[in-house]
């Protein structure tokens, strides 16, 4: 699938680092630094438009390392960019560290992932279909 974007960032575009890579790293596209600190957050540009077809979305999610190593994540994981958003493609970061920690220009700060998906049509009933779980939520399971 082809997807138009535009680059205004000079960093090289977003692309899968292996075969079978389902996302392609964000960078951030800053004039200085941005420093967050503890249980901080900040909007930070990527530099990068895109055009989807209509029944794609873009998912922007975390970057493993970064919040595993520093406590760096994406605050509205999965954030959604619709196929009608012609807008630049920005990151909400977050945080959630004890130690302030600084964005630098062209650093990867998050991953995305195109996915296809399809608009429900509700249908209002009485009653649902049973199943053996049933309204069983969250640890129904339990553990194994």
């Amino acid at each position: 699938m082809k997807v138009k974007v535009v680059n205004t960032s000079l960093h090289p575009l977003p692309q899968y680092q292996t075969q079978a890579s389902a996302g392609m790293d964000l960078r951030a596209f800053l004039t200085e630094p941005v420093q967050i600190k503890p249980l901080e957050r900040a909007l930070i540009s990527t530099g990068l438009f895109i055009e989807l077809p209509v029944g794609y979305e873009a998912q922007v999610r975390p970057r493993s390392g970064l919040a595993a190593k520093h406590g760096i994540t994406v605050l509205n994981t999965p954030g959604t960019i619709d196929a009608d958003y012609r807008g630049e493609i920005k990151v909400i970061l977050v945080n959630l560290s004890n130690e302030p920690f600084e964005i630098v220009n062209g650093e990867r700060i998050a991953q995305m992932i195109i996915s296809a998906h399809v608009q429900a049509q509700w249908e209002q009933v009485e009653v649902l279909t049973e199943t053996e779980r049933g309204a069983g939520g969250f640890g129904h399971t339990g553990k194994k």
